[in-house]
């Protein structure tokens, strides 16, 4: 079980299931808007691992890909949660900034790589996927 929470400690999140091995990196621009910063940190979980308690707002927008990606914040800090897009079938993704313990847990894929910003070098030994259909 791992558990987190936004920064003001309002919302947590406690994800079951199975321990957490790899994590993905995201260079979108959608990523990088969401998180205030030049990539984002997740982990694709079944939704019905995910439990989300306290104040949240969702944001929902068009991807470039034409999906609806539903963006879950904490509504009291806008600490970002979560996003859900039909891309990920009954998986979300998970923002693992807000959990102490994925510190440790190796980055095993980047995504649009394509948008990485200039001086940022690639993860040694992770896939580096161009972009997403």
């Amino acid at each position: 079980m791992h558990k987190g929470s936004c920064l003001c400690g309002e919302t947590t999140v406690e994800l079951g299931g199975s321990d957490f091995t790899e994590q993905i990196v995201c260079h979108c621009t959608d990523c990088r808007q969401t998180s205030g910063s030049a990539f984002s940190t997740n982990i694709l979980v079944p939704k019905k691992d995910v439990t989300i308690t306290g104040p949240v707002k969702q944001f929902d927008m068009k991807a470039a890909s034409g999906n609806t990606v539903t963006r879950v914040f904490c509504s009291n800090c806008g600490s970002a949660i979560s996003h859900l897009t039909p891309a990920f079938g009954e998986a979300q993704a998970i923002q693992t900034g807000n959990f102490s313990d994925f510190a440790k847990v190796p980055i095993t894929t980047e995504l649009f790589v394509k948008d990485r910003w200039t001086g940022l070098a690639a993860i040694s030994g992770a896939a580096q996927v161009r972009a997403m259909t």
